[in-house]
């Protein structure tokens, strides 16, 4: 049985690895390397099924956890270092932010680096090609061919491959165009919610006791503010790292953190997010999330913007002078100095202060005046498609996986559907 994965991120790698024990397959990634987005960020595992997304959605929870330990000796044996977890610390923290009304999500984890993650991934493609797996890499998939609700195969810009099975697995870069196939063969899709928020950078030693004496590399608190009793949550710490600009779609752009293995500054950077939902009459979340970082990029004249959080507290600009009398010395310097109440809806600047004033109960001098933040951090979600608890689509052998198709958030998630998806392809092969 010959399977055809679309896109070669976490997912369709992790779903290759599956398939390659009983199906000819072919990867189809229309850039020149494997990894995707998230894989070639600097490589945070969080190995939890309710993280990046519930798994339990599509499996019980002890398949789910089958699932991650699966991932988790993966990335191992590919050379990535093995979680360092203390079930001990892990709880005492569990109660200090239980104290200061933070849940906190215990995790292990484990870090490889952007420094380290090209050749981790090239080990990855070479264990894929011995297993027989086909990669067609600067190909790009135009469409896709449909008779008698089968895919036949897919039309690509070097010509068309045929298959018993497809996966569509191209990643949040691809979502666009996955969202134009479902519309034009009729799957239902429905749109996410989206995060609005900004990446804090602190001095070193504020994260300091979090990251290296409770030995938790990128911690996970979720907050409800008391104003709106919105969401809020930390994402991606990166202790000793870097802030850095990221691009979006259509030319908008945000910032987002890096760590290295190798090279390490004297700030640590998160995000902090805010979770945003809309109903009828506007539900398109997406639209929402780049009208926000259309106008802070315009108030930035092209870079992101930047304030201390003293700044932000009384209602004022922040200014290079301001800035530069801050004990944290920001690790992103293209940026201009601002405001970001004049980008961001109040309700959104307010969940951010009462989420970084909850948070500094648990880790004092978060909410200090010389706290940095950049904005905008806007985390996109694909819209979701409608799927069976295989991800198969309403097309008998079309199936979805990853952050492109909603059904995850994160690399480890977008792998475990990967893995979703191709146990459910295999059940095709013993039903053919």
């Amino acid at each position: 049985m010959r399977v055809v994965i679309i896109g070669a991120g976490p997912a369709g790698l992790f779903s290759a690895y599956h398939l390659s024990e009983e199906c000819e397959v072919v990867v189809i990634e229309e850039k020149n390397y494997v990894g995707g987005s998230g894989l070639h960020s600097d490589g945070k595992l969080n190995f939890n099924p309710f993280i990046g997304g519930n798994l339990t959605e599509f499996v019980d929870l002890k398949e789910a956890w089958n699932i991650i330990n699966e991932i988790e000796r993966i990335f191992i044996k590919l050379g990535a270092p093995p979680a360092d977890y203390d079930e001990e610390k892990m709880s005492e923290l569990e109660k200090r932010a239980i104290k200061a009304g933070i849940k906190f999500i215990p995790i292990r984890q484990s870090h490889i680096g952007s420094d380290v993650l090209p050749s981790l991934m090239e080990n990855f493609k070479k264990e894929l090609e011995r297993r027989g797996v086909v990669f067609r890499l600067k190909t790009k998939a135009v469409d896709i061919k449909i008779e008698n609700n089968k895919v036949v195969g897919v039309e690509t810009d070097k010509g068309f491959i045929d298959c018993d099975a497809l996966l569509l697995a191209p990643g949040r870069s691809g979502s666009l165009w996955l969202f134009k196939l479902a519309k034009k063969y009729g799957i239902e899709t429905r749109y996410n919610p989206i995060d609005v928020g900004v990446r804090v950078e602190v001095p070193n030693t504020v994260m300091d006791e979090i990251i290296n004496d409770y030995k938790c590399w990128d911690p996970k608190f979720h907050i409800r503010t008391p104003s709106y009793d919105d969401f809020v949550r930390t994402f991606c710490v990166c202790p000793s790292g870097f802030v850095v600009k990221e691009y979006y779609e259509d030319s908008l752009f945000g910032v987002n953190g890096h760590s290295m293995r190798n090279m390490q500054s004297s700030n640590t950077n998160f995000a902090l997010l805010v979770t945003v939902k809309l109903t009828h009459p506007v539900e398109n979340t997406t639209l929402y999330g780049k009208m926000i970082a259309q106008l802070a990029n315009t108030l930035g004249g092209g870079k992101p913007l930047l304030q201390r959080v003293g700044d932000l507290k009384a209602h004022r600009r922040s200014t290079w002078e301001r800035i530069e009398r801050s004990y944290t010395k920001p690790t992103l310097r293209d940026v201009t100095p601002g405001d970001i109440c004049m980008a961001y809806p109040g309700r959104i600047v307010t969940d951010i202060l009462e989420g970084l004033e909850m948070l500094d109960k648990v880790i004092p001098g978060i909410y200090s005046n010389s706290t940095l933040i950049y904005a905008p951090e806007i985390k996109f979600y694909a819209m979701r498609f409608a799927t069976d608890r295989n991800l198969r689509t309403k097309i008998e052998n079309l199936f979805v996986a990853g952050d492109g198709a909603g059904v995850s958030r994160g690399i480890v998630g977008a792998a475990a559907t990967g893995i979703i998806a191709a146990k459910g392809i295999k059940k095709l092969c013993v039903r053919s």
